[in-house]
């Protein structure tokens, strides 16, 4: 898939600095963010985990410019989300966990309306539309309404939307929750696809297989901080006994239940 709008920074180059990030709600004593601290580097698929509770939907929001924290910074292309929000809105595409498009509207309507919004327009607008229907494998089923969509079909809208403008990094939070094994394989693959054009992203998950497998890097949080980050190779060698990314995060998280 071309790359026709933001362009990847170079290999290797900070693309998100997460500095010391705090996040108390009102009300409360105990923060949901305790000097949260991670980079993400161009052109990988950085995996965020954590069980429910960890902080990883207010991480998000943070870095999202969504919610403000009450300490620390976060950097995107080395604009601060506090100080310039509007240029780091442009750097960024979202894939939320809830489907974030209009239910009455087809799929291609909801790609034009939010290329618009991103200030596409005319042939390039068209072309990124065709692009992302093509790539998220919707392009037969464009002018069917999303609340005429499956499950999967759904999230995969979700996606191309968020991918529109081609963002500097995409973020998405549990892109395959509740889909079959199909549609969760097509999103995998287009997500490696992006990466292998150089799209860098931000992945949350409860899946710990597909984080073994896609991420390049993952950070596993707990109580509002990162207690674990390297490669998922390289954690799993570090403790004895455990043979894939689910057991060392049992192992650093514990069996308790979150709910």
């Amino acid at each position: 898939m071309a790359m026709s709008q933001n362009q990847p920074s170079a290999p290797g180059a900070v693309v998100l600095r997460v500095e010391n990030l705090v996040k108390f709600y009102r009300g409360s004593t105990v923060p949901a963010l305790n000097g949260l601290d991670f980079a993400v580097f161009s052109g990988e698929i950085f995996g965020l985990l954590g069980p429910n509770g960890a902080g990883k939907t207010t991480a998000i929001s943070i870095i999202c410019t969504l919610l403000r924290q009450s300490g620390g910074q976060v950097t995107l292309c080395s604009e601060n989300t506090v100080t310039n929000p509007t240029a780091v809105r442009a750097l960024f595409g979202l894939a939320p966990q809830e489907i974030a498009l209009y239910p009455t509207l087809t799929a291609r309507e909801n790609l034009r309306y939010f290329g618009r919004l991103h200030g596409l327009t005319g042939r390039t607008l068209a072309t990124r539309l065709d692009e992302c229907l093509e790539l998220t494998g919707l392009s037969d089923k464009a002018d069917m309404r999303i609340d005429c969509y499956s499950g999967g079909m759904k999230r995969r809208a979700n996606l191309a939307a968020a991918i529109l403008h081609t963002p500097r990094l995409l973020v998405l939070d549990e892109p395959t929750a509740g889909i079959d094994t199909q549609s969760r394989n097509m999103l995998l693959e287009n997500l490696k696809g992006l990466r292998d054009v150089g799209m860098t992203i931000l992945y949350t998950t409860h899946y710990m297989e597909e984080a073994e497998h896609l991420c390049s890097r993952v950070a596993i949080m707990d109580r509002g901080s990162i207690i674990a980050a390297a490669p998922p190779a390289e954690l799993i060698s570090q403790v004895a006994g455990c043979s894939n990314l689910e057991d060392i995060f049992l192992h650093l998280t514990g069996r308790q239940l979150r709910d």
